[in-house]
């Protein structure tokens, strides 16, 4: 059976899936946005667990435990800051979809929540940010049966409008 592949609007850190992905920095180690809202609900051990994963470069993704959240995992990918473009962005960041799929299949996570990597203060515009997400998700899971359910979890209303309709449009 295909995946099940759908946006929300809500708090990521309360999704009760196999994985949530941490849109983290390289040190893995916190900060703002999602990845310092993973942090603080987590709890203290996913800093600990996080020293000894010992960094992720961008475009790749680590794996740890979820502590206190209600998920079984979380998968930190480190995407890539915007630059204007021609430094790799687009392909680093397909890449942290890629590597977070790949990492959940290997660990047997069926379910997983996406946050929108990159585009808060890595400055990755949102318009160019959503529709690669969509197409390495599809991409991935086209002819697989072990990926059940891929969430893209936003923000904001204006950012849930937008990937509905990037998955409407890759859907017809």
């Amino acid at each position: 059976m295909p995946a099940r592949i759908h946006s929300i609007q809500g708090d990521i850190t309360s999704l009760e899936l196999d994985a949530i992905v941490n849109a983290a920095n390289s040190t893995l180690l916190g900060g703002g946005g999602v990845d310092g809202a993973i942090h603080r609900a987590a709890g203290p051990e996913l800093l600990e667990e996080c020293r000894r994963l010992g960094g992720c470069p961008s475009g790749e993704a680590r794996i740890s435990g979820a502590y206190r959240l209600k998920a079984r995992r979380i998968i930190h990918t480190v995407g890539p800051v915007w630059r204007g473009g021609a430094y790799r962005e687009r392909e680093l960041l397909a890449s942290c979809y890629e590597h977070s799929l790949q990492l959940a299949t290997r660990n047997g996570l069926r379910s997983i929540a996406f946050p929108s990597i990159s585009t808060g203060v890595y400055g990755f515009p949102l318009e160019l940010a959503a529709p690669i997400a969509v197409k390495s998700v599809l991409q991935f899971t086209d002819g697989r049966d072990d990926i059940g359910e891929v969430v893209f979890c936003c923000f904001s209303a204006h950012d849930l409008a937008l990937y509905q309709q990037v998955l409407r449009a890759a859907r017809t």
